[in-house]
């Protein structure tokens, strides 16, 4: 009996074909959206971000928190498009902001102290207490400041000693700028001996300070007899100088003071103490 072998014929059904074809069709013109949707979304982020920048620039923002929110919108913007784009395939994205929600709870509960140092220093920069340049005291700590950021504040102190402060540690506290106004008041004690001529001091004092230009005419400076010390007639000694002259007319003052005072024969004692004994008879 010969060997028979079956023929099968297989033919295509022109529904399943207008099915198939109807299916391709239909997911290409997804993904097409979905790059539509990418593309033109991600060119509108960015110009979002320059309008967005442009509109902080005129307000006059300080250029550390424009760079940091145009950022943080562009990086919304562009999670938004991404979302969007894949919604676009058919992905469900109720899991997708579920995640990141919770990714966005775990990292606020794990950075407590830096957003904490983060809010402070959005307020630093935007109500300026103080600024580059200026010299505080905060913290604890003394410095110039050299620059301001979102997390931190940097200082250099007169030894040019690098500091580095939690913006949180500053804010927290009271802040004492030394450069906040164009001049200051130098408050200084000079003691004069008992013995000495009391209106002698008291116009050398006022000679020096009527030849050192460094002295300002307005507030007038003042001299006065301030307290009967133990050892001493002190003499309070207050001018008004421009403050970037502060120490360095304090420190030829006082230089000059004694040197004055050793010329006309005034006197600045230390301190010392008189001993009376009585002798007693005895009975």
């Amino acid at each position: 009996m010969p060997l028979q072998i079956p023929i099968i014929a297989t033919a295509s059904s022109p529904a399943a074909v207008e099915n198939l074809t109807y299916g391709l069709t239909s997911f290409g013109m997804q993904i097409l959206s979905a790059i539509v949707i990418l593309v033109v979304g991600l060119w509108l982020a960015k110009k979002a971000k320059a309008l967005f920048v442009q509109v902080l620039q005129k307000k006059e923002v300080d250029q550390t928190l424009v760079g940091f929110f145009s950022s943080m919108l562009h990086g919304a913007l562009v999670v938004f498009i991404v979302i969007a784009a894949i919604s676009k395939l058919g992905v469900q994205t109720t899991s997708f902001i579920a995640v990141i929600g919770a990714a966005g709870l775990a990292v606020g509960l794990a950075l407590q102290g830096s957003l904490s140092n983060f809010a402070s220093g959005v307020l630093i920069i935007l109500f300026k207490p103080f600024q580059a340049g200026n010299f505080i005291k905060a913290g604890g700590e003394a410095g110039t400041v050299v620059e301001v950021g979102i997390l931190t504040t940097e200082l250099k102190t007169p030894d040019s000693v690098k500091i580095i402060m939690p913006n949180s540690s500053i804010l927290g506290g009271s802040i004492t700028n030394f450069s906040a106004h164009p001049t200051r008041r130098v408050d200084m004690i000079v003691g004069v001996s008992y013995s000495d001529d009391l209106q002698k001091a008291k116009q050398l004092i006022q000679d020096l300070l009527a030849a050192d230009e460094r002295v300002l005419k307005e507030p007038a400076p003042q001299v006065a007899v301030s307290d009967l010390g133990d050892s001493s007639v002190d003499f309070v000694v207050r001018p008004w100088v421009n403050a970037a002259d502060y120490w360095t007319f304090k420190f030829d003052f006082t230089q000059a003071v004694k040197e004055k005072f050793d010329a006309e024969g005034v006197s600045i004692p230390f301190p010392q103490r008189d001993v009376h004994l009585f002798q007693e008879n005895a009975s």
